[in-house]
C-alpha cells in the first residue's frame, strides 16, 4: 500500500507560482514512477507530467511545458511541481499518483494504482 498526500494548492493570480507538494508512505519511495494529474470544473481528468524512479525521465503535457516543473527527493519520500506563468485554465484539483509497476513514465491513468485526494490551485485573472 501507499499513501498520497499533497499539499501546497491554492488562490494566486495569473501569472503567479505555486509549488504542489506530494508525500508518500507506505512503500519504498525510490521503487515507483510518480504522475501529477490535473480535474478542471466540468472536465475529465488529465495528465500533467510523470517523473520516473531516479528522476531520469520526465514528460509533461504540453499545455504545461515550459512552465511546470517536476522533481523528486527520494529521502524526503516527495514529488514536487512547481508551477510558473500560472494561467487561470490551470485553475483544478491537482492529483498525485504513484505507478508502483512501471518505470515508463507512463501519461495513462490506467498505469497508477495509488492516488492522493488531490489539492485545489485557483488561478484567477
Amino acid at each position: 500500500q501507499v499513501q498520497l498526500v499533497e499539499s501546497g494548492g491554492g488562490l494566486v493570480q495569473a501569472g503567479g507560482s505555486l509549488r504542489l507538494s506530494c508525500a508518500a508512505s507506505g512503500r519504498t519511495f525510490s521503487t515507483y514512477t510518480m504522475g501529477w494529474f490535473r480535474q478542471a470544473p466540468g472536465k475529465e481528468r488529465e495528465f500533467v507530467g510523470t517523473i520516473t524512479r531516479s528522476g531520469t525521465y520526465i514528460r509533461y503535457a504540453d499545455s504545461v511545458k515550459g512552465r511546470f516543473t517536476i522533481s523528486r527527493d527520494n529521502a524526503k519520500n516527495t514529488v514536487y511541481l512547481q508551477m510558473n506563468s500560472l494561467k487561470p485554465e490551470d485553475t483544478a484539483i491537482y492529483y498525485c499518483a504513484a505507478d508502483v509497476n512501471g518505470d515508463s513514465g507512463s501519461t495513462l491513468q490506467r498505469s497508477y494504482e495509488y492516488w492522493g485526494q488531490g489539492t485545489q490551485v485557483t488561478v484567477s485573472s
